[in-house]
C-alpha cells in the first residue's frame, strides 16, 4: 500500500520513488528478455512496429533507443505491466486502475539518447488527469547514466505548448522559451528493482546517457477507470474494457476542469517521442554526438 506520506507527496510534488518493488528474480527475468530483443536487432536496419533504433545502430552493432509496446511481445513484460503491487499502489491512489500502454527506453552505456523536456499530458489529455506512468528500474539509476528528472510541483501548474517552429506537435517544449526554471528537478534515482511513478502532467526528461552504465527503464502507462481519452479508443469499447485492471467499468467519463492543448497537427516524424522530437528545434540536452565533438 501507498503510506500517507507517500500519497500526500505524491500529490504536492507529482511523483515518488519506491524500493524493492520487484524482487531480484524478476528484475533477472525481464533482463534476459531484453538482452534477447537487444541480439535480435542485429536483423533490423530501420525502425518498426517493435524498435527504436539509435542513429548509431548497424546490425553489426545493434543498438537500441526503445522496445516499443514490449508488452505486446513477450509474457514477462505483460506480467510486468498487471504486477499486484503496482496496481495496488495505483489503486491507493485512485481507487480504480485501466491500463494503457508501455515502452522500454534503452539508455544504453556510452550514446543513449536524451529525452527532452515535456509533460505524458500533452501526448494524450483526458477528461480527468488521474493518470500516472510507472517506471521499472532494470538496472540501477544513478546521476551519471542519465535518470529521469522532474519537476517537483509541475503537475500542479499549466500545460506547456510542445509544439515546435513549424506549428506541429513535437512531444517537447524548450523550458528556456517559456521562463520555466528547471534547475530544481529531481533525479529519480534507485537500485535496480525501484520503481517510480508520476504524474502525467509533471514536467520530466532526461540527459543522455555517457557513462560505461546501462539504464534501462521499462514504464507503463495506467489510468483511472473513469478518465477517458479525448482523441478517442480506435479499437472499441470491449478492447478499452479489456485494460481494466482494478475497479469497474463505467460509460460515464468523470469530467474535470484540467488544462488541454490538443497534440495536433500530428508530428512530422511518427515512432516514438525520440521521432516527435525530431522537429523540437532547440535541443536542452546534449546528444552523445554533440558531447564528442
Amino acid at each position: 500500500m501507498l503510506s500517507p506520506a507517500l500519497h500526500e507527496a505524491y500529490r504536492r510534488d507529482g511523483f515518488v520513488v519506491l524500493p524493492d518493488i520487484f524482487t531480484p528474480s524478476e528484475v533477472d527475468a525481464l533482463r534476459r528478455v531484453t538482452d534477447a530483443f537487444v541480439e535480435k536487432a542485429r536483423q533490423v536496419a530501420a525502425n518498426n512496429d517493435i524498435y527504436d533504433l539509435e542513429d548509431s545502430h548497424t546490425l553489426a552493432a545493434p543498438r537500441v533507443r526503445r522496445i516499443k509496446t514490449p508488452h505486446l511481445f513477450d509474457p514477462e513484460y505483460a506480467c510486468a505491466a498487471r504486477h499486484p503491487k503496482i496496481v495496488g499502489l495505483l489503486r491507493d491512489l485512485w481507487g480504480t486502475v485501466r491500463f494503457d500502454t508501455g515502452k522500454l527506453n534503452m539508455k544504453s552505456a556510452g550514446y543513449g539518447a536524451p529525452v527532452e523536456w515535456h509533460q505524458d499530458w500533452a501526448f494524450y489529455p483526458h477528461t480527468n488527469d488521474d493518470l500516472a506512468a510507472v517506471g521499472i528500474m532494470l538496472d540501477d539509476c544513478t546521476l551519471e547514466n542519465g535518470p529521469m528528472l522532474v519537476l517537483p510541483g509541475s503537475h500542479l501548474g499549466p500545460i506547456y505548448d510542445h509544439h515546435g517552429p513549424d506549428g506541429r506537435f513535437c512531444g517537447a517544449f524548450d523550458p528556456r522559451a517559456c521562463g520555466l526554471d528547471v534547475s530544481g528537478a529531481v533525479p529519480c534515482l534507485g537500485k535496480a528493482g525501484s520503481i517510480t511513478i508520476h504524474h502525467v502532467r509533471a514536467v520530466h526528461g532526461s540527459a543522455t546517457n555517457l557513462s560505461g552504465k546501462d539504464r534501462r527503464f521499462l514504464q507503463f502507462q495506467y489510468r483511472a477507470a473513469d478518465a477517458w481519452p479525448l482523441l478517442g479508443f480506435k479499437d472499441g469499447i470491449e478492447k478499452f474494457d479489456e485494460l481494466l485492471l482494478a475497479g469497474m467499468p463505467t460509460l460515464t467519463p468523470r469530467l474535470t476542469a484540467v488544462p488541454v492543448r490538443l497534440p495536433l497537427p500530428p508530428a512530422e516524424y511518427q515512432g516514438s517521442i525520440y521521432e516527435n522530437q525530431r522537429a523540437t528545434g532547440a535541443r536542452f540536452f546534449a546528444t552523445a554526438s554533440l558531447a564528442a565533438d
